[in-house]
């Protein structure tokens, strides 16, 4: 039957000679010549977390090699941005990573007023600060919940969606949106924060100790957890280091670098709270440090809390020249009228000069570089995100474990797509 069959269904190899030809140098002679076996995981694995293809070269289960290809997103926002003036491209930066989009507004919008020199009022930095730590909140959440389904833990996918769900609550209160909210802009926030906001975030505070307890019960001391976990991608101090990782995935392995302490930022040196270190940096280092932070994150709303009763100024600069007039002038000002209107459509002006800014987002080091032109719009814009850079040390981590392993790899370096295919 097989020596009868039509010529259209004989396998023909000379059409991969092609492709084998590209991954020639990228992939070790024995794959070249069949000895190892070539397998894509992505882009449409549900654990590489977003539209990652990773190459695997396998001797058996075993990693010899792995090859990340990004750019399955191909978004384009960077490009975008330079066409836009400079507060509509805020909505733009929501789109990155969008576990934690106010991290993005964040840094544009520290770039902008570094650009134009632009103040911001105490209650404004303080309102930030609040925004922020629950979104590394928040963003942990997800991390820790998607990690853990990956390797089997379904209940704690449910609880930490469900404590999430508590803070996108109070960001719909702050923005009327849940995740994009654009609630920073250039000089503050959109609005000052809603009544019920508040009490909303006490009520978070008071049940969240709780549920992280419940989390830690259910994996920290779990065997299944941390036989799949420690001594499993180990990443070097000094290899780290040369890979570009940073956030809670460098702290893992033993290195003291938070961007909050380090370069502070928004009034981060007058808050107390401690930096989680880890010693092994393996999966379970960097698990136990992302617990960790999510207690330190509490510990600073808390005092955060505090400070807003005593912060000096409004929600947003007063400077006219970048900021529009409030709503209650619109009605009595033709001036103010004329200013909004010529804001919202025009924009304002920043120099020709270039600056950067990077904070310390959930999941490590984000920056931007700002390129101005002298008018209504920028000349160049560019992110220096953690996701692409953790990408690229995941062959590092991977290599000599097995493919499930690789799982709890990619799982503990929390990457998302959006911040690496920009």
């Amino acid at each position: 039957m097989v020596a009868d069959a039509p010529k259209q269904f004989e396998l023909d190899m000379t059409q991969w000679q092609g492709s084998l030809d590209e991954l020639r140098g990228l992939v070790s002679e024995r794959a070249m010549t069949g000895e190892t076996m070539l397998l894509n995981m992505g882009p449409h694995h549900p654990s590489t977390h977003g539209v990652l293809r990773l190459l695997l070269e396998l001797d058996g289960e075993e990693i010899v090699s792995c090859l990340p290809d990004v750019g399955y997103l191909h978004t384009g926002i960077e490009k975008n941005i330079e066409s836009k003036s400079y507060e509509k491209a805020v909505t733009l930066t929501d789109r990155m990573d969008y576990l934690s989009p106010m991290s993005n507004n964040m840094v544009f919008c520290m770039a902008i007023e570094k650009l134009v020199e632009l103040d911001v009022p105490e209650r404004a930095q303080v309102i930030r600060v609040i925004c922020l730590e629950l979104s590394r909140i928040a963003s942990h959440l997800v991390w820790l919940g998607t990690h853990a389904i990956d390797m089997g833990a379904m209940s704690v996918f449910l609880y930490a969606f469900r404590e999430r769900e508590l803070i996108l609550d109070m960001f719909e209160m702050l923005s009327g949106q849940r995740m994009m909210g654009s609630y920073f802009r250039p000089g503050g926030v959109w609005r000052d924060l809603r009544p019920e906001f508040l009490p909303a975030l006490n009520q978070f505070l008071e049940i969240m100790p709780g549920r992280l307890d419940d989390y830690e019960r259910l994996l920290t001391g779990n065997p299944i957890w941390v036989d799949r976990t420690q001594g499993v991608g180990i990443i070097e101090p000094d290899v780290a280091l040369a890979w570009g990782v940073s956030g809670a995935s460098l702290r893992a392995s033993g290195v003291n670098w938070d961007i909050r302490k380090a370069m502070p930022y928004s009034g981060y040196e007058t808050y107390q709270f401690d930096v989680p270190l880890g010693e092994h940096g393996d999966v379970f280092d960097r698990y136990m440090v992302r617990i960790q932070e999510i207690r330190q994150s509490m510990r600073i709303l808390h005092q955060a809390i505090k400070k807003l009763d005593t912060a000096q100024g409004g929600f947003r600069s007063d400077n006219r020249k970048f900021v529009p007039p409030p709503r209650t002038e619109l009605g009595q000002s033709m001036e103010a009228v004329i200013h909004h209107f010529k804001l919202w459509t025009e924009g304002f002006a920043a120099p020709d000069k270039e600056v950067y800014v990077s904070i310390e987002s959930p999941r490590g080091e984000i920056g931007c570089y700002l390129h101005g032109t002298g008018g209504n719009k920028p000349r160049r814009v560019h992110f220096k995100t953690p996701s692409f850079m953790h990408i690229q040390a995941i062959p590092v981590m991977a290599e000599g474990h097995m493919i499930a392993d690789l799982v709890a790899i990619i799982g503990s370096v929390d990457i998302v797509l959006g911040d690496c295919d920009r």
